[in-house]
């Protein structure tokens, strides 16, 4: 998908059945890209009345609309889903339901700060078991690097560069890993996500300047940010071979939908060589004799923060 046709005119006629992607959602409204330019939509009737287990339509979604206006269409269809990401939100009547943030990406860019606030390990834990579960490439992003030395930057992250996931060390004060995030973010679709106030928004306009994202404050007396993306919209990058970034609400929670605790284990990568060495078949890794994940940990080839994650996880106690 080319970020150059972002803002063509309409040409279609009336009546005329287009394929094209959501860049932009709000309250009802989708604005679709086709290569005959933008329209801004709202879904059948027939869609809406169609029961679903999931959002019908989000940004990134592929869709087939017609044209009821030179500047309007309507959703006919929405295509399958290559890739998702989506986390567990709080439903009718006390249940709980699939929230999809984004449709069709790439990668995802998990953003985490160094201070203010402070690292969160257990969220960032979180994001991973939901990005390997749908099987999403990861690309951890630890800013305002600025606030702490160096080397304890490094040290709050070793553990995920350790186990293979690649993190940029970046700053949009000093401007550090700026380059490294473009690169990361070219001829791609990307999910930018993270805590609310880790500065996702600056980031992005720092990448992309002209992009001009509100930006919040953080409460020093809370530690927690405010929410300042309220619209899910994909941003149409001007890097070399173009690319789209999905700019979400910050998060301070994320749940894990429709995880089986068997599968959790298989989302922590460094569990992998050891799952079919275990005596018990079916081993949950917290409480059986000849567990080969426990005695890697015991071993220190599987750090113990993560092992503590995981059963914490294992549990329910997120």
């Amino acid at each position: 998908m080319s970020s150059k046709t972002e803002a063509s005119t309409p040409t279609a006629t009336v009546g005329d059945r287009l394929n094209g992607v959501i860049l932009r959602a709000q309250s009802g409204f989708f604005w679709v890209q086709t290569d005959a330019g933008m329209f801004e939509c709202r879904l059948r009737g027939k869609l809406k009345r169609e029961r679903q287990t999931t959002d019908l339509a989000v940004i990134g979604d592929e869709v087939e609309i017609s044209v009821v206006s030179p500047n309007e269409g309507a959703v006919e269809a929405v295509l399958p889903r290559r890739s998702k990401l989506a986390r567990r939100a709080a439903g009718s009547k006390g249940a709980f339901k699939e929230d999809v943030m984004v449709a069709n990406v790439d990668q995802v860019l998990l953003v985490f700060a160094c201070a203010q606030p402070a690292f969160s390990p257990r969220m960032l834990d979180r994001y991973l078991v939901i990005c390997e579960y749908s099987d999403l490439e990861v690309v951890i992003v630890a800013t305002k690097v600025d606030l702490v030395a160096a080397e304890q930057a490094e040290a709050l992250f070793s553990v995920y560069t350790s186990i293979g996931y690649p993190v940029i060390y970046a700053s949009t004060q000093t401007g550090q890993g700026i380059e490294d995030v473009r690169r990361a973010l070219a001829d791609k679709i990307s999910v930018v996500t993270g805590k609310s106030g880790v500065g996702k928004s600056s980031l992005l306009n720092m990448v992309r300047p002209g992009l001009n994202l509100v930006t919040g404050a953080v409460s020093e007396l809370l530690s927690k940010g405010r929410h300042t993306t309220t619209v899910a919209e994909l941003l149409p990058l001007d890097l070399s071979g173009g690319g789209y970034v999905a700019d979400t609400p910050g998060i301070r929670e994320i749940g894990l939908w429709n995880l089986a605790p068997e599968a959790l284990d298989w989302c922590y990568r460094e569990f992998r060589p050891y799952l079919d060495e275990c005596y018990f078949a079916g081993c949950t890794h917290v409480h059986e004799p000849n567990c080969a994940v426990q005695a890697a940990v015991k071993a220190g080839t599987i750090d113990e923060r993560r092992y503590d994650s995981y059963v914490k996880l294992r549990a329910g106690d997120e």
